[in-house]
């Protein structure tokens, strides 16, 4: 029996002073395999994870609403904030209107031209009417109805919708005053002959209407009221209103089929 060990040992010494690796050994060589089989799958995961990552949608901080709480309301504190989130929770100050309000040319529903929805904030102008020429490029005609709004404005139609249909009702098609996105000359609701120049729901199956729906993305407005969207926006479907939030976050938007109010919930802050 001692004879016997001392030949095994004999033989493993002679292994290893042979020169042989470790990994050269049977036993050692399948759990080296094992290792890197597990290395192999954690760098797939990696992968799996980073891929993951890269397609959430990140915010910049300076996107979010910065608000103080007055009579019971979430004011808005950085209302010139591009992607502003303007809605039933959150309102706009009663004297806020922008300062870099302009004219967009484009063709308008209204002959009235020095109205006051016929303006937008610059950046939104500008996406707008590179928009409508793209869209005529395609055979596509639209037609501006209404863009910037102020506070009083709003007032205004908004007591001749309670008048009209009651509040309950009213407060379902027609935003309080300071929860209106047109306070903040970023939105445009958009029409067409096709549908005699109407803001009606009927606009989302003429061809100006799925146009816009398939293609206003790329210019940095998103369907801001989307169908079946309303617990989310808090407003029934309205497929004329458009919203410029920049052509990278409506990109987003539009792929992940989210409102606004969706992003900033979902969305990683950066």
């Amino acid at each position: 029996m001692m004879k016997r060990k001392l030949i095994t040992f004999s033989l493993l010494g002679s292994i290893f002073l042979g020169g042989c690796q470790a990994g050269d050994l049977p036993f050692m060589k399948k759990n080296k395999e094992e290792q890197e089989e597990k290395q192999s799958k954690s760098k797939t995961d990696q992968k799996q994870e980073d891929l993951q990552a890269s397609s959430e949608m990140t915010i910049p901080e300076g996107s979010y609403n910065v608000t103080k709480e007055l009579n019971g309301k979430n004011v808005i504190q950085n209302s010139n904030n591009l992607l502003i989130l303007v809605n039933k929770e959150f309102t706009l100050p009663r004297d806020y209107a922008p300062a870099d309000l302009v004219k967009p040319n484009v063709n308008f529903s209204f002959r009235e031209s020095d109205e006051e929805k016929s303006f937008l904030r610059q950046e939104a102008a500008k996406a707008l009417e590179d928009m409508f020429q793209a869209a005529l490029a395609d055979g596509i005609e639209l037609y501006a109805v209404s863009g910037y709004r102020s506070y009083q404005r709003q007032e205004l139609l908004f007591e001749a919708e309670i008048q009209q249909v009651g509040r309950e009702k009213a407060v379902q098609a027609v935003a309080y005053p300071g929860t209106s996105e047109h306070q903040t000359g970023l939105s445009m609701d958009i029409s067409s002959k096709s549908s005699d120049l109407l803001l009606t729901e009927s606009f989302e199956s003429v061809p100006e209407g799925i146009w816009l729906a398939e293609n206003a993305y790329k210019f940095g407005y998103i369907l801001r009221y989307p169908k079946g969207q309303e617990n989310s926006t808090g407003y029934q479907y309205e497929p004329w209103h458009y919203r410029y939030v920049g052509k990278e976050t409506a990109k987003n938007l539009h792929e992940k089929n989210y409102t606004l109010e969706q992003y900033f919930k979902t969305g990683k802050k950066i």
